[in-house]
């Protein structure tokens, strides 16, 4: 594989790893705003089904070799401080 494909391989896995994780935020933040609390053990589900997904797509992309494991951890960080803010807004309302 050549250098030029594997780095549009490597941004093709990041891009769709972050689109991966804004989905997963649009989704906690329609299911606080129309169907259920941040207390709710619906909501607790579904987020950490959610992010433990999203791990393992990274950690496969990371054994690839098509993102880096530091890429992969700043993106989960970025979404987990994210979806704290989210919440902490919610409990303000």
């Amino acid at each position: 594989m050549t250098s030029e494909m594997l780095v549009n391989h490597r941004e093709r896995a990041l891009t769709l790893l972050k689109a991966d994780a804004e989905k997963i935020l649009k989704l906690i933040k329609v299911q606080m705003d129309n169907l259920t609390m941040p207390q709710c053990p619906l909501y607790e589900e579904v987020l950490d089904t959610q992010m433990f997904g999203l791990s393992r797509e990274i950690d496969f992309a990371v054994r690839l070799g098509l993102v880096y494991e530091d890429e992969g951890k700043v993106l989960l960080d970025k979404l987990e401080r994210e979806l704290s803010a989210l919440h902490e807004a919610s409990l303000k309302k």
